[in-house]
């Protein structure tokens, strides 16, 4: 044999030998990710929607980690949400009672963690109380996106637990009957401009209410459920609430560029628009329905512009129908104002109006712009959502203390058929069978 031909395959089995051992070493320095569960802990039983939380890590550096998938019993395995921080949002709503294994795993673009696993025991209410026929779902995503000055803090969570506590204890509603959808599921601290801090069923909490992040699909799905569940009763009630941005152009003073377009409010991932939600709230049957949307150019999911003028047919959101209360804490055509610690301004003086009886007699007057009613005749010591919409709109256009603010015109679609004094319209009362 040729000398140079051995020289050669010599060196090749050389090369091969030198590079199979480099690539053996290169994947044998890679350590396989770690993960581990926080939320829920094992055995515990769950309802609703439950969000599964954890951490995880990788020795090699978490920048490195790709995603972190989660599996219920044999299903397919999903991406969560986020790596070193992680959440999946399960909707238990649909699944029958039972035990049921979670499993979960991350991936650092070359290999697999060791798989976590927990067992959860869902157990859905399958009745509601006979004088518990009463819903309510809060919807606030207040801290997206993730870098904006606009951000409206925790003042939406906040005000949302303080309402929701309201209906709980002095309207007879069921805590399992009360969902909060708040940002993505997760507290920030720094008032919600900062790094997460836990998730929201992580808190402790007074009232065991059913909490998730305010995304398009969970949003949809609360609707569904809300709407599935009341629709089985005729003395059913509803209450819901949603906060946050509303879509429109703020240097636009006129009609803040909604003339010819829906009104639209901002989830944690997505735009809801008033047509949107008029198509989702389609089947509720309830006759005793409350709809507050506070946002900036909120007025059409009440098909309103302002001075209570209706919005053109072809712009109509469908919310508003028999036995439904429908108001918006601006017009179409007006911004909004909120508290990044309290809440919207609108809600926070609705619900003032609400809860210190303030409001007990208050009337709409011209253009629907609230007046006070001073003769007792008109009273009778409970506050209708409706008094509580006109008081909150009083204040803001006759109180020193708000004319920085009273360009916001709140509207409202007022269909609820109940007749009170003297034919008037004393409107829907919280709570009251």
């Amino acid at each position: 044999m040729n000398k140079k031909l051995i020289a050669v395959f010599i060196i090749v089995i050389l090369l091969v030998t030198l590079f199979s051992g480099c690539l053996d070493y290169n994947n044998a320095s890679n350590k396989k990710p770690i993960i581990s569960i926080s939320y829920p802990l094992d055995g515990a039983t769950i309802s609703s929607l439950v969000m599964i939380s954890g951490i995880c890590s990788d020795p090699d550096g978490d920048e490195d980690l790709s995603k972190v998938e989660v599996k219920i019993n044999d299903n397919k395995w999903d991406i969560a949400d986020g790596t070193f921080q992680w959440i999946y949002h399960w909707n238990a709503f649909d699944f029958e009672d039972g035990m049921y294994t979670i499993s979960v795993r991350s991936f650092d673009g070359e290999e697999y963690s060791e798989v976590q696993s927990i067992t959860l025991e869902v157990d859905n209410p399958q009745t509601v109380e006979s004088d518990s026929h009463k819903w309510a779902l809060f919807v606030a995503a207040a801290n997206f996106p993730a870098d904006n000055e606009s951000k409206l803090g925790n003042g939406g969570l906040n005000l949302a637990e303080d309402i929701a506590e309201y209906l709980i204890e002095e309207c007879n509603y069921a805590t399992s009957n009360v969902i909060i959808l708040f940002d993505d599921g997760w507290i920030r601290d720094d008032n919600g401009q900062g790094e997460k801090l836990m998730t929201l069923q992580q808190r402790n909490h007074k009232y065991d209410i059913t909490y998730g992040g305010a995304t398009e699909d969970i949003v949809e799905e609360s609707i569904y459920q809300v709407i599935n569940q009341s629709n089985k009763y005729r003395d059913s009630e509803v209450f819901l609430w949603f906060f946050n941005h509303g879509e429109g152009n703020l240097n636009n003073s006129l009609t803040g560029g909604k003339l010819l377009e829906s009104s639209q409010i901002y989830l944690w991932d997505d735009v809801l628009s008033d047509k949107k939600l008029g198509e989702l709230l389609f089947p509720l049957k309830s006759k005793k329905v409350t709809i507050i949307v506070d946002a900036c150019f909120s007025g059409g999911f009440a098909e309103r512009t302002i001075l209570n003028i209706p919005t053109a047919l072809i712009f109509r959101s469908g919310i508003p129908r028999s036995g439904r209360v429908v108001i918006t804490g601006a017009s179409k055509f007006r911004k909004g104002y909120a508290s990044t610690t309290r809440g919207p301004l609108f809600s926070l003086l609705w619900f003032e109006g609400l809860t210190s009886g303030e409001a007990d007699g208050y009337r709409g007057g011209l253009f629907k712009k609230g007046k006070p009613m001073k003769l007792n005749f008109f009273k009778d010591g409970k506050v209708s959502v409706e008094e509580a919409f006109y008081y909150a709109r009083y204040k803001l256009s006759t109180d020193e203390n708000y004319e920085e603010w009273n360009d916001m015109e709140p509207q409202i679609n007022d269909r609820y058929p109940n007749i009170g004094v003297l034919f008037g319209r004393k409107g829907l009362i919280l709570g009251e069978n």
